[in-house]
């Protein structure tokens, strides 16, 4: 079974995917993400696509005649064309879970890191001026104890990551459509949870309704010196009111793994805002996240060789 891995690897993975020809009787191919023209070349002879983030589209299937399965690297299908996936009688699967630890690791790395102004000091550091970073800087710093942090959505992510901020002695609270019974947090609508929150973390797919949920307005009814963390997807923040907020100070530091634009313009202003931590749709990536996608991945290319139900179907 011929396998196009849609992404880059180093020693380690592909070291790991080598091994699956013996293993698993498949022949993965790695083709980087921005090799366009060797992802058209192989997609005629490919049975499964691994896909990441780089946007699977109509054009793809139609040139993949072979193509059976696109199995998503993660959780967010937003990428892939759904319709033309089905129109061609292809599966899409995904793998909720997987990088749940590790988006949940992220995110309060990312709160703690905004709190304690960690770039700004490591660069000032750095460049021998440590110790002269304005006290006005100092004196902003704070604790995750005793903040309330507001977790929009309340799947797998924020179940981890929920009770590590409570272990720390953050108040929790948290907005979704329904009430969660054995949720032990306090539920908001969401402009409750704006309101109240020090920090409000971003947890939800990106769909049409979804799309800048959190714009102008939902930025001013947060609370004046809040931050803002999104390790979801770019699209749910409106980056130019979010610019526009940092600048002014209602918002004091934004957190962001993922923007609007990705890969980002370099010339893009929220490079540029010294109260924005930015990282570059990471927060999913570890080697233990790798190990389990794989393990997901390699079993449904056995059950689609077999003719069993695939695991997680979208499509």
């Amino acid at each position: 079974m011929r396998v196009i891995f849609h992404f880059r690897a180093g020693e380690w993975l592909g070291s790991r995917l080598a091994a699956l020809s013996d293993e698993a009787g498949l022949d993965v191919s790695v083709i980087a993400p921005d090799d366009h023209a060797a992802f058209e070349a192989a997609l005629p002879e490919t049975d499964v696509l691994w896909h990441v983030l780089e946007p699977f589209t109509a054009a793809h299937a139609d040139i993949a005649p072979k193509l059976r399965l696109v199995q998503k690297i993660g959780i967010g299908v937003n990428t892939i064309d759904l319709e033309a996936a089905k129109a061609k009688d292809i599966a899409v699967c995904n793998m909720p879970g997987t990088n749940s630890r590790a988006v949940a690791e992220m995110a309060l790395s990312l709160m703690l890191g905004c709190l304690r102004r960690v770039p700004l000091f490591h660069e000032a550091t750095r460049a021998g001026d440590g110790w002269a970073v304005p006290i006005d800087t100092m004196e902003s710093m704070g604790e995750i104890h005793g903040r309330t942090v507001g977790l929009v959505g309340f799947g797998a992510v924020p179940s981890l990551l929920a009770p590590m901020l409570a272990a720390m002695g953050a108040r929790v609270i948290y907005s979704e459509t329904v009430p969660k019974p054995d949720v032990p947090y306090e539920r908001r609508e969401l402009d409750e949870l704006l309101a109240e929150s020090d920090i409000v973390s971003l947890h939800i797919p990106l769909f049409p309704e979804t799309e800048n949920l959190i714009d102008a307005d939902a930025l001013a009814r947060m609370k004046p010196g809040s931050i803002l963390i999104n390790t979801a997807r770019g699209g749910l923040v409106d980056q130019t009111a979010l610019i526009e907020a940092l600048r002014r100070g209602h918002i004091a530091m934004a957190g962001l793994d993922v923007l609007a634009e990705e890969p980002v313009d370099p010339a893009d202003p929220i490079l540029s805002a010294e109260n924005v931590i930015t990282t570059p749709h990471v927060s999913w990536l570890t080697r233990e996240t790798l190990l389990r996608s794989l393990d997901v991945a390699v079993d449904n290319c056995a059950r689609l060789r077999d003719g069993r139900d695939l695991v997680h179907r979208v499509v």
